[in-house]
């Protein structure tokens, strides 16, 4: 098997790249941080937002709740600051084996392609 570089992952993203992951404006982004505690972006010296894959993870959580399970925001900010993380980690737990379902799916379709099946 040939060697397959692993791909450098970036320490923080930008408010438009993170926007981009979750297809919404950054906007959005924007105002969830003023709406949600748990979304603190490091900001650097002009001003800029720089978001952690934490900072990634609570996004992804507050995107589960407000656009895919249809909570109004202060229904997602009674079940966040209820401490419900099951749900956090829970998004977190799917979110990995979606990763890996696609990586297994790549894999899969390598080991035909060489194979001629």
């Amino acid at each position: 098997m040939p060697y397959k570089e692993r791909e450098i992952e970036k320490k923080y993203h930008s408010i438009g790249e993170v926007a981009e992951m979750f297809k919404v404006a950054p906007s959005l982004i924007r105002y969830w941080e003023g709406e949600f505690d748990i979304i603190r972006p490091k900001k650097d010296k002009k001003g800029n937002r720089r978001y952690t894959k934490d900072d990634i993870q609570k996004i992804r959580y507050v995107y589960h709740l407000v656009k895919e399970k249809g909570y109004t925001l202060q229904g997602a900010q009674e079940v966040i600051a209820s401490g419900k993380n099951q749900g956090f980690d829970k998004v977190a737990a799917v979110q990995k084996l979606q990763e890996i379902k696609d990586f297994l799916i790549n894999l899969k379709d390598e080991l035909k392609a060489r194979h001629g099946s």
